[in-house]
Parts: structure tokens; C-alpha cells; sequence
């Protein structure tokens, strides 16, 4: 290239640069491993999936972990809470304080800062008319305590003449319709369901064993190396709280306008405020490790 071409090029350059800025940081925070519904304008979705069993080597289907995320006026606390290790945690213990001083103000920070339950699992995607690109494939998908609820139920019915279902299974388990719809503002789940129990891909064991060998690890989740220790944490709540526990911070944008998901499982205000800050937690991520 001659340096007259290098000058010409160099003119639109800018406008090049910026094109590959906005792609570059376009969706950067997501993990491509994670797969979520996609909702229309009017906060309505519809998606089949279907539970896969325990990665090998793996004994649940599952991973259940806790989390903390709010905003203080040092920023974001984006965290792991070691309570999900059985372990003291510096937010838990916070949290306990102001509950217990009996004050009503201070029973709002704490749930404010509350913990995030979560669960994680190995998914097949069996229909998501919104991107059909997805079918077919294996993703993880996050959830929350009212979808665990309706796993819980199909393997625990609650009347004699139901049969209990494995949703797991790759054979007498069962699909579930995930239906997504807006109530009273907040994004519902409740009319998600199970289907009739049925043999995933007829039954083929070695396409079976094709899709097991194709599952995430989930042990990652729970992994104590992947939490930090607590003096970490207590050293980085400080810094967003500062020295008040009681110090609060009024945001100009919610999570909501930053990460522009809406994913809350709950009707309920509270629940889903709590859902949708864990939902942000991967756009977050690089801020809790600074």
C-alpha cells in the first residue's frame, strides 16, 4: 500500500474503527454457553426445552449457588456469597445485623442486598421459535426458585393419582413448555409446564450418548476456587458501602437499563428485583474483580 492510499484510508478510518468498537463490545459480557428466552415487545416468550441428566462424572443435574448483587456508593458489589459453601459470608453477616436491629429502614437495606438464589443446568433447546438456530443444541440455562419449584413438583406430585416424572430422564423424562408472560410489570413464568413424559430422540442411545458427552460441567459453579475468600469480599463491600452499613445509593439507571433483559421469575416486586440483578451479574462480572 502506498503511503497515498494510506492517506485516503486513513480518512475513514475513524468511522471503521468505531463500526468494530460497537461490535466488539456488543454482547462481550454474555457467555455464549448460556441460553435464555427471548421476549417481544410486550414481554410475552415462548420456548421448548427439554432438562438433560448429570454431566459424566457428575452427580446432580444441577447446581445450586447464592449471589449478591446491589449498588452501594463505591460502585457494584457483584459477588458469590460463600454461604452457598456453608460458609460465613461478610454480605450474610451485614444483612443479619440490620434485620435483627429491628429498625424497618434498615429491614429494607438488607433486602436490598439480599441473597440471589440460583440453579444451573444442562439443557437441549427443542423448539425457540424466536431463534430457531438454536434447536437441537445443548446450552446451560439459569433459573431461579419458582422453575425449580415446578421441577420439584413433577418428581414430588402432590395428588396419588399423579405420577412422579424425572425431568431429567433422558428416557421417561419430559419436555418442558416455558411460557413467559408480563403480570402486574414483572416477567411471570407461572404458566411454564411439563409435558407428557417421552423418549428424548426416540430413544437413539447413541445419539443419547452423543448429547451426554456434549453437556457442560456444572461442578464449576460450586467449585471453592471459584469464590473468593473472605477477607476479599469483606474488603470489597466495604469499598462499595463504605464504612456505614447503613449508607445507601439512589442509581440514575437500574439494572434493567444497563443489561436490556428482562427475565425476573416472580410476580412479586421483591423476588423479581432480586432475579433480575442476578440476571446482570454477567454483564457486572468484570466490575466485581476490579
Amino acid at each position: 500500500m502506498s503511503f497515498a492510499d494510506f492517506k485516503k484510508k486513513s480518512m475513514s478510518s475513524i468511522e471503521d474503527l468505531q463500526k468494530k468498537l460497537e461490535d466488539t463490545s456488543k454482547d462481550s459480557f454474555k457467555d455464549d454457553r448460556f441460553w435464555r428466552p427471548e421476549l417481544d415487545k410486550a414481554s410475552n416468550g415462548y420456548a421448548v426445552i427439554r432438562f438433560l441428566p448429570a454431566p459424566t462424572e457428575e452427580e446432580l443435574p444441577w447446581a445450586k449457588y447464592y449471589s449478591h448483587g446491589f449498588q452501594g456508593p463505591g460502585g457494584w458489589y457483584i459477588e458469590n456469597s460463600r454461604t452457598t459453601l456453608g460458609e460465613n459470608d461478610p454480605v450474610s453477616e451485614m444483612n443479619t445485623r440490620l434485620w435483627n436491629s429491628g429498625v424497618e429502614s434498615d429491614k429494607d437495606i438488607a433486602r436490598a442486598r439480599k441473597r440471589k438464589l440460583s440453579y444451573v443446568s444442562n439443557i437441549l433447546v427443542v423448539s425457540d421459535p424466536a431463534n430457531p438456530e438454536n434447536e437441537g443444541k445443548v446450552f446451560l440455562y439459569r433459573y431461579g426458585r419458582k422453575i425449580f419449584d415446578k421441577i420439584q413438583a413433577a418428581m414430588q406430585p402432590e395428588f396419588p393419582d399423579e405420577e412422579p416424572i424425572n425431568p431429567f430422564d433422558f428416557w421417561k423424562g419430559a419436555d418442558f413448555k416455558l411460557k413467559v408472560r408480563k403480570v402486574a410489570g414483572y416477567i411471570n413464568y407461572d404458566k411454564s409446564e411439563f409435558s407428557s413424559p417421552n423418549e428424548l430422540l426416540d430413544g437413539d442411545d447413541a445419539l443419547l450418548e452423543e448429547l451426554w458427552n456434549k453437556q457442560y460441567s456444572l461442578v464449576q459453579f460450586t467449585a471453592p476456587e471459584n469464590f473468593k475468600s473472605y477477607d476479599e469480599l469483606k474488603v470489597k463491600m466495604q469499598k462499595v458501602i463504605g464504612d456505614d452499613i447503613r449508607s445507601t445509593f439512589t442509581p440514575t439507571s437500574t439494572v434493567e437499563d444497563v443489561v436490556k433483559e428482562e427475565t425476573s421469575e416472580s410476580s412479586s416486586k421483591e423476588e423479581g428485583e432480586g432475579v433480575q440483578n442476578e440476571d446482570a451479574l454477567s454483564y457486572f462480572e468484570k466490575l466485581a474483580k476490579e
